[in-house]
């Protein structure tokens, strides 16, 4: 039995404009039979189900290529990594991944988590135990001493549960490559830099070029896309150079590291919507805006638009990924909001903020080369919107609008459902933000309190 999917619009990703009064013919398997104009579309046949939106826009499924699932909407490093065992974080990552349903995203990237959690989901979700997006699964990344994720004191180390996997040898990396792809992971995540600077403030890459280069040529080899976290400009000319699929950030890439990314075809993944979370979030009283941590990523956001527009005007491929998984990046919530700074600030037209988070993010993902794009013999993964995003991407933030969502032809219809953080994420023992001396409490109070004040 086939359904026929009738359109009031349909953006197929094909083209930069969406058109009016088509059908798409959705087979028994999945895939797509027939798009065209509805007056033209075959009838249906007896049994065949018809879908009526009509009145409504309908496009590709959208893809983030930058959920953590793992993370569990953390506040702390400390969440990421100790407090919740791997098999708890597994049934939350499940429950975070149909969030992204809800917001109208079909297929998601987990770049890199502890243990074997991303692939669980993954697997429990093709195995179809349980609905949700497509997954496209990294294992932990790879880092050394100067690179994101070996977070903790050199006495303490990188724990088995930790996102990282602290490498000290080019011999250690490869390893570690061939037992992630023994696994079943996707990708493979490298931490290219972390937060070590010189003194002139550059970020240090975390690995040398060549070290960089064994470990991708590894990778590749065994069939596996790579993905690399990279902000500073050694680290995003290192992954240029070595081939890698995708460079997450690049925040500060120079003509160089431009001239290295066309020359190697590695596309970048800006992942904006952090940063920019950060600062239009962050209360007051919270450390991140008490350490100074707001006008330095106010900072970096401005140098990062800047070169990040030039690497747009000189052909490099953005995807769309939010870094969702963090407090500031609840699962669910942010994900658009990548396409809205692309337009508002990478100077995308809505088309192509909407063709970088279908087809263009696509072709990172394991089931891309079936996805991101509405035609014949893709799958008919799509959403059915109240609104244009052609006329306004940010309709797409509004989860009342994305009304339907479709996998394979198959309606998602999960339900919503609250949960309370202190039982789900929260469980580092942090109880105060501040440090009450008298001198501080006479500030907060106007006065201080208890014997000293008796005293008086």
């Amino acid at each position: 039995m086939s359904k026929h999917v009738r359109c009031g619009t349909l953006f197929t990703g094909a083209a930069d404009s969406a058109a009016t009064d088509q059908t798409f013919i959705v087979g028994d398997d999945g895939r797509i039979l027939h798009v065209g104009p509805t007056a033209g579309a075959p009838p249906p046949a007896r049994g065949d189900t018809v879908l009526d939106y009509s009145d409504r826009f309908v496009m590709p499924g959208l893809h983030d290529v930058h959920t953590h699932l793992a993370y569990g909407n953390a506040k702390t490093e400390e969440d990421i990594d100790l407090y919740a065992p791997l098999e708890f974080r597994a049934l939350r990552g499940l429950f975070f991944a149909q969030k992204c349903i809800a917001a109208g995203y079909t297929s998601i990237c987990a770049p890199g988590d502890a243990g074997q959690i991303s692939l669980s989901v993954r697997n429990a979700i093709r195995a179809g135990l349980f609905d949700g997006p497509r997954v496209t699964a990294a294992g932990r990344y790879l880092t050394t001493r100067q690179g994101l994720t070996d977070w903790y004191p050199s006495w303490i180390g990188a724990p088995e549960t930790s996102i990282g996997r602290l490498v000290a040898s080019k011999d250690e990396a490869v390893e570690e490559i061939r037992v992630q792809v023994k696994n079943g992971v996707d990708c493979i995540k490298l931490a290219m830099d972390g937060f070590h600077r010189r003194a002139n403030g550059e970020l240090v890459a975390a690995f040398t070029q060549d070290e960089t280069t064994v470990m991708v040529q590894e990778a590749q080899r065994l069939g596996k896309k790579v993905v690399v976290h990279a902000r500073g400009r050694e680290a995003t000319l290192y992954s240029a150079r070595a081939g890698v699929d995708l460079i997450f950030h690049a925040y500060y890439l120079d003509d160089e590291c431009l001239d290295a990314l066309v020359k190697s075809g590695s596309a970048i993944g800006p992942t904006l919507t952090f940063p920019r979370n950060i600062v239009d979030f962050t209360q007051p009283h919270e450390p991140a805006h008490l350490k100074g941590r707001i006008n330095d990523t106010q900072r970096e956001f401005e140098v990062a638009c800047e070169n990040l527009r030039r690497a747009k005007q000189a052909g490099v491929p953005m995807m769309t990924g939010t870094d969702s998984g963090f407090a500031v990046t609840p699962y669910g919530e942010w994900h658009a909001r990548e396409l809205e700074i692309f337009v508002q600030h990478l100077g995308f037209t809505p088309a192509e903020a909407l063709h970088a988070a279908t087809q263009v993010t696509a072709g990172f993902m394991a089931e891309g080369d079936r996805t991101g794009l509405l035609a014949p013999g893709m799958a008919a993964d799509f959403i059915v919107v109240d609104g244009s995003p052609l006329q306004n991407v940010s309709v797409l933030l509004d989860k009342k609008r994305i009304l339907n969502v479709y996998i394979d032809g198959r309606e998602m219809r999960i339900p919503a459902r609250g949960y309370d953080p202190r039982k789900v994420t929260d469980f580092a023992w942090t109880n105060w933000t501040d440090l009450y001396t008298q001198e501080r409490v006479a500030e907060i109070h106007g006065h201080t309190r208890g014997s000293l004040a008796a005293a008086e």
